[in-house]
């Protein structure tokens, strides 16, 4: 790719111009530049991360900062800011908060993250890279709750293919064949699957024969392996024979080619096994991709009497702590919103786009996430290998669905560091003791090979309320919106969230874990249902927003992904998707933005075709 300046950019003629080069900006990127499309990328990050010596730089600060939030390792950049896991707070008695980058208006608080760099959130990601399940594209078909998909499974079961191989995911396809899911009868995934974690076998062993009830059938507990988008062991089978390739560091090819087990996935891959979206902008044609940095889109520009977007605005700033700028505009024959649902809802609004579609910010969605955590009768050892490899599925589909949310238990292999941030507490409470070399090592281990814990990941349905808005009253240091975020969690999740607790606790009397877990009316996500005190956090799932459907009267965007109103402008990632499901969305969003690129390739050349 061609890292250029705004004024080039503004003398270049393009097929498309692209704003956010995270998955979905990436993806695109690479497709059309494939097909012979010129494309330029509008990235509000300053490219730290272009070069592997960029992402080592960002990966040591991120080791020296003492607070190890996931925003510790990015510059500081008042022009191109994001939420910060460590500003988040109980809301303030009106229901109300602005001290973050969002401003809060509840009733609860909006807890997930994300980051505004090149590569998007695919720095920071777990790497989970699930496929939906069938039964999530018709909810209200089948339960009477939610949204239908104006596509089902076999229409992007194809597309998941393909997001699999440009993921390079790891993961066995016996084992994910459950709930409907399907396969082609010769697929195979790229890599095989990861082992699992070692307290995962143990908790295996233990969990043997168990049974919860739910909905009045028993429903046997047993381990899956989580397909994960990390470099594995390659399947010979792959691709009828041929087999897989793994990508490499960006930058650095001939590092990362396999996950060596850091247990520190999250927020930076250090060795780069784990996919991040560099890989895929490297694999774009270089001749064809031009991206300009420091660039944060301001404006689409709209012709009033055809509704077509004639361009857009950016502003591009000097340098990352100060907002001097300079406002510049780019043209080209489609345009591709590729940001995060928020990002991406809040340029809608602030350009007028859309206009009287009043579900364009609506429907946010996120995965309630459940901390639970548990000191086993005997050692686990936690710390070894990635951050998760398995997780309980049983839960993700069924009838219960009509009347509570779903749920899956994702196994944590990094003790309580993330419920708790135990690791730095205990060596701190054990040092204050005073403790020192060798009975300082003896009582941490003691500490922590026993430690469990996991994190049930809920789902939410598309509630009409919860939604990001704008405000002239809140805006950034370069004048942009910042995103007004309205929301709540429904009874329906709720009941999830309290069912995912009742049945983690027959878990823990089960397999001999003491539980630890406490929720408190100072955790900002503290609510109570069914008699249960519990408080949960975001999992950084952030759908919704931009919701496509059969009908410009109930969505804003076809199955093609093409806005009901602009016809040339896409908008691509997980703001499209209908409902949550229980599978993390990156693999979805990933599969939506391959089909979105295809049919923008198809149509650029039919217009090429039809000019000759």
């Amino acid at each position: 790719m061609n890292v250029i300046t705004p004024h080039q950019a503004e003398q270049t003629d393009y097929d498309v111009v692209i704003v956010g080069g995270g998955i979905a900006g990436s993806l695109m990127a690479k497709t059309l530049t494939r097909g012979g499309k010129r494309c330029l990328i509008l990235e509000a990050g300053d490219g730290e991360n272009l070069h592997y010596a960029g992402y080592r730089q960002t990966l040591q600060r991120y080791r020296q900062h003492p607070g190890k939030s996931h925003q510790v390792s990015g510059p500081r950049n008042v022009n191109a800011p994001a939420p910060h896991d460590a500003a988040l707070q109980p809301l303030m008695p009106d229901g109300y908060d602005d001290r973050g980058y969002l401003v809060q208006r509840g009733p609860l608080p909006f807890s997930s993250t994300y980051c505004r760099q090149l590569g998007g959130t695919s720095l920071q990601w777990l790497g989970s890279a699930m496929r939906m399940l069938p039964e999530d594209f018709e909810l209200q078909s089948r339960y009477g709750i939610g949204l239908d998909w104006p596509l089902r499974y076999n229409d992007l079961e194809p597309w998941y293919r393909a997001a699999e191989y440009e993921l390079g995911v790891s993961a066995n396809v016996a084992e994910q064949a459950y709930l409907g899911i399907r396969f082609p009868p010769d697929y195979v995934y790229p890599m095989q699957g990861l082992p699992p974690a070692w307290g995962d076998r143990q908790l295996a062993r233990r969990l043997n024969g168990m049974t919860v009830m739910e909905d009045g059938q028993a429903t046997p507990l047993t381990l899956c392996g989580t397909p994960s988008a990390r470099n594995g062991v390659p399947h010979p089978g792959y691709d009828h024979g041929r087999g897989y390739h793994p990508r490499g560091a960006a930058g650095s090819p001939q590092l990362g080619l396999r996950c060596s087990g850091n247990s520190h996935c999250t927020p930076f891959c250090p060795t780069q096994a784990r996919y991040n979206a560099l890989k895929t902008l490297e694999d774009a044609d270089p001749a064809l991709l031009d991206v300009v940095t420091c660039s944060v889109a301001h404006k689409l520009l709209i012709d009033p009497s055809t509704d077509a977007i004639t361009g857009i605005q950016f502003r591009h700033y000097v340098h990352q702590e100060t907002a001097l700028h300079h406002l510049h505009t780019v043209r080209a024959r489609r345009y591709v919103l590729a940001g995060n649902a928020i990002a991406n809802a809040v340029l809608l609004l602030a350009s007028d786009a859309c206009k009287g579609n009043d579900l364009v910010g609506r429907h946010l969605m996120d995965h309630p996430v459940l901390p639970v955590w548990g000191r086993a009768d005997a050692p686990l050892w936690p710390m070894r290998g990635p951050l998760t490899t398995s997780g309980i599925e049983a839960m993700r589909g069924g009838s219960a669905r009509a009347h509570r949310a779903a749920y899956r238990i994702e196994l944590s292999n990094d003790g309580w560091r993330w419920p708790v941030n135990a690791l730095y507490h205990d060596v701190e409470q054990l040092l204050a003791e005073p403790l020192c070399g060798p009975r300082l090592r003896s009582q941490l281990r003691e500490r922590l090979l026993r430690q469990f814990s996991a994190r049930c990941l809920v789902e939410q349905l598309p509630e009409y309320n919860n939604r990001v808005t704008i405000h002239p009253d809140y805006r950034d240091a370069l004048g942009n919106y910042r995103p007004v975020i309205h929301y709540d969690l429904a009874l329906y999740t709720r009941t999830g969230v309290a069912r995912a607790g009742t049945v983690m606790r027959q878990i823990f009397r089960h397999a001999g874990i003491r539980d630890h877990s406490h929720y408190s009316p100072a955790d900002p996500g503290y609510f109570t249902c069914q008699g249960q005190p519990l408080a949960f956090v975001g999992a950084g799932h952030i759908a919704g927003t931009h919701c496509m459907g059969k009908s410009p009267h109930h969505s804003v965007v076809d199955r093609q992904q093409r806005s009901w109103i602009h016809k040339n402008l896409y908008l691509v990632g997980a703001g499209n998707m209908v409902s949550m499901g229980t599978a993390p969305p990156t693999l979805t969003l990933a599969a939506l933005t391959l089909w979105a690129a295809h049919t923008i390739l198809s149509e650029l050349d039919r217009m090429c075709a039809s000019t000759r």
